[in-house]
């Protein structure tokens, strides 16, 4: 049963200048177990594709409710980020009220593990397995030429995510971020096909991008942000994810974030999927790998 979402002119102003922090606020639940952290939190409509809550969303809202747990029960690894989420999506979140249960499975001085699952209406939906560490502060040691050819900032042929092109109608995400695809790389838009590879842009509203821990959070989200690239092979229709692996590097710097997404192989019932996340000084922010069985029309 999808909860119906009251939002008053505060919360509207909220929605219009941080609405990622609303993903990411998180309120306590009384526990009877003091071993399990418990939080109510709210996944608002816009965070979704098509009907259903965005992966990567839900990634990263668990990833909050696991660093406040973290936070509370030890202070002594306060200063840890998770670093690494294993998630497996068992089954698709409608938008709104949703909860968390979060159990720490070690605490060390510079690693610790910690697993998230995601309920609503009583059933276990997302379970996240997160390794806590602590980001890269500093410019790296060596690091190759991630982005390419692809500028920092949408190129005059990009194609924003509006209501006026399909993605835009279909990616609800864009109405909570800016977003913008890469025509030169998505073929499918004009009918044609291609490599199975696509790139993008996406920026989080201003409130979002302020706030250190949220804009890290929405990092994470946005490695979860390409569409599926077999489009690009002329298969189109959902592409449920079989497991998907996020890694958060450092945290990133304002600007635009550039995902750029690869397939190695496109199967007969599957397809393996990366996501690289690249922020406005051209270092990775973070990664994914996904596998993902084969669109199917819906």
């Amino acid at each position: 049963m999808t909860t119906e979402l009251t939002v008053d002119l505060e919360s509207a102003s909220e929605l219009a200048d941080a609405p990622f922090s609303r993903v990411c606020a998180l309120t306590e639940i009384d526990s009877d177990t003091p071993e399990i952290g418990r939080y109510a939190g709210v996944i608002d409509p816009i965070w979704t594709i098509g009907d259903k809550v965005h992966g990567g969303t839900m990634v990263a809202a668990s990833a909050a409710a696991a660093t406040e747990w973290l936070r509370r029960t030890a202070p002594a690894q306060a200063a840890m980020f998770p670093i690494s989420a294993s998630t497996d999506f068992l089954g698709a979140p409608d938008p709104g009220a949703v909860s968390y249960e979060i159990r720490t499975r070690k605490l060390g001085r510079q690693i610790a593990l910690l697993d998230a699952s995601l309920i609503q209406d009583g059933r276990t939906l997302v379970r996240t397995a997160f390794t806590f560490g602590h980001l890269d502060d500093a410019a790296p040691r060596y690091a190759a030429d991630h982005a390419g050819d692809m500028p920092a900032e949408p190129s005059a042929t990009a194609l924003a995510y509006d209501e006026r092109n399909p993605m835009g109608k279909l990616v609800h995400v864009a109405e909570g971020s800016a977003v913008a695809i890469d025509t030169e790389w998505a073929r499918f838009l004009s009918g044609e096909q291609s490599e199975p590879r696509l790139r993008l842009w996406i920026r989080p509203r201003a409130g979002d991008e302020q706030d250190p821990d949220v804009s890290a959070f929405f990092a994470m989200m946005a490695a979860d942000m390409s569409p599926p690239v077999p489009m690009n092979l002329g298969h189109f229709g959902w592409a449920p994810t079989v497991q998907m692996t996020t890694y958060l590097r450092r945290r990133p710097a304002p600007g635009w974030l550039r995902v750029i997404a690869h397939a190695r192989e496109v199967g007969h019932r599957m397809f393996d999927e990366d996501q690289l996340v690249i922020d406005s000084t051209g270092a990775i922010v973070a990664q994914s790998r996904q596998l993902a069985l084969i669109p199917q029309p819906r």
